[in-house]
C-alpha cells in the first residue's frame, strides 16, 4: 500500500483544529455560546475553560487542572491566581497524611455567585445605553435608571 492509499479516508488536522483531549471533554458538554458567554464573564476562553473543568472536578490541583483542560501548567497557573484574586476561585491547601508538599487545590464558586459578580456592571452599561440621548443633550428630561437586575436563586 502505498502512503497515498494508507491516509485515504482520514481526516487532517491543523493546530488550529486540534485540541489536546481532556479539554474538548471539559466543554464539549457545554454549547458554544455558553462557553463564549462564560469568557466574556471571565475575561478569556482559558478562565472559562478552567472554571468549568473546575465545576466538574471540584478541589483539583493545578497540576490537574492542566491536564484535565490541556492548558499549559503555567498558562493554567496564572489563571488560578487570577481567578483566586477576582473570587472566582477559591484555594485552600491539600491535606496530606506524608511529609512534604501540600500543594494547593482549587473550587470554583457556584454559578448563581458569578452572575451576581457582574450583574452590577451590567446594569449600569445598560442604564447607560438607556440614558443615551439625555447625555447627548437631544433629550432635557433628567437621567434615570429605569433597569435593575435582580438575581435570584431558586
Amino acid at each position: 500500500m502505498s502512503a497515498d492509499q494508507s491516509t485515504e479516508g482520514q481526516v487532517e488536522s491543523t493546530d488550529e483544529e486540534h485540541t489536546d483531549g481532556p479539554a474538548d471533554c471539559a466543554v464539549s458538554e457545554f454549547d458554544d455560546g455558553l462557553v463564549d458567554l462564560l469568557a466574556w464573564i471571565l475575561d478569556t476562553e482559558t478562565r472559562a475553560r478552567i472554571y468549568v473543568f473546575l465545576r466538574q472536578n471540584p478541589y483539583s490541583t493545578s497540576e490537574e487542572v492542566a491536564e484535565g483542560t490541556g492548558l499549559y501548567p503555567s498558562t493554567v497557573r496564572e489563571a488560578l491566581a487570577e481567578l483566586t484574586d477576582d473570587e472566582t476561585v477559591e484555594r485552600r491547601k491539600r491535606k496530606s497524611s506524608g511529609a512534604g508538599n501540600n500543594p494547593y487545590e482549587y473550587v470554583a464558586i457556584v454559578p448563581s455567585e458569578l452572575v451576581k459578580g457582574v450583574t452590577s456592571q451590567v446594569q449600569s452599561q445598560l442604564n447607560a445605553v438607556f440614558n443615551l440621548d439625555r447625555r447627548l443633550g437631544t433629550d432635557g428630561s433628567d437621567e434615570t435608571d429605569p433597569v435593575t437586575i435582580t438575581v435570584r436563586e431558586e
